[in-house]
């Protein structure tokens, strides 16, 4: 048996976690095309391990591979938007119902906090470095609701989920017209898990989702 030595391991890591933050970091677009010459000068790296990354990218559905083309990122349709969203929704709900059975409300004040920041300083003005801390605001929270699961399953499920999440969100940044609404709806989720109201903390984050749909143009 022939196996891979601990230098074509660890560069073909190297060359996936590169990859994958080009592609989280919008640096990759949604539904962008590139040949894999074009992708070894942007990663710097051989044709080995980048096409091992590219496997690896493609098994968790954030590439898909062209035969004798080259590399397309995903591509942000409705069908997927829907998705990706409906499973966070799933995983986020139960993780809301977990925060109020631990009684973890009085623990979130900090998380409260920047939301109200991020939200007081939008309504003065938006600027492009607000734009960037709403968005960190915003996946603290859903990271708060995925960890309170504390399922190592449903976290792995909850990261790769993320990672699809990320690269759409970069065909459509979020703009000064949602972050408003977005951090009012993610108040309500907090207010709820504070109240101590496990079916009020579901209900906020199911309505949280239909705006998100909704902003995204899927329902009306």
């Amino acid at each position: 048996m022939n196996l891979p030595d601990a230098e074509g391991l660890l560069m073909a890591d190297k060359a996936f976690l590169a990859l994958r933050t080009l592609l989280t970091g919008g640096e990759l677009r949604a539904g962008q095309f590139l040949s894999m010459p074009d992708l070894m000068r942007t990663l710097d790296m051989p044709m080995a391990p980048v096409r091992e990354a590219v496997k690896r990218a493609e098994s968790l559905a954030l590439v898909r591979v062209l035969p004798k083309r080259g590399v397309a990122v995903m591509e942000a349709t409705p069908a997927l938007i829907r998705d990706c969203f409906h499973l966070r929704t799933i995983l986020d709900q139960e993780g809301a119902r977990e925060l109020v059975r631990s009684g973890a409300g009085n623990r979130l004040d900090g998380l409260r906090d920047s939301h109200q920041r991020v939200l007081d300083a939008a309504r003065e003005g938006i600027t492009p470095a607000l734009q960037q801390e709403a968005m960190q605001v915003d996946w603290d929270l859903h990271t708060a609701l995925s960890e309170a699961l504390g399922n190592d399953s449903a976290r792995e499920i909850y990261a790769r989920n993320r990672d699809r999440i990320s690269v759409m969100q970069h065909s459509r940044p979020l703009l000064p017209d949602r972050i408003i609404p977005a951090m009012g709806e993610h108040l309500a989720i907090l207010d709820a898990v504070a109240g101590g109201d496990e079916n009020a903390a579901a209900t906020a984050v199911r309505d949280h989702f239909r705006q998100t749909l909704r902003w995204w143009g899927i329902i009306a």
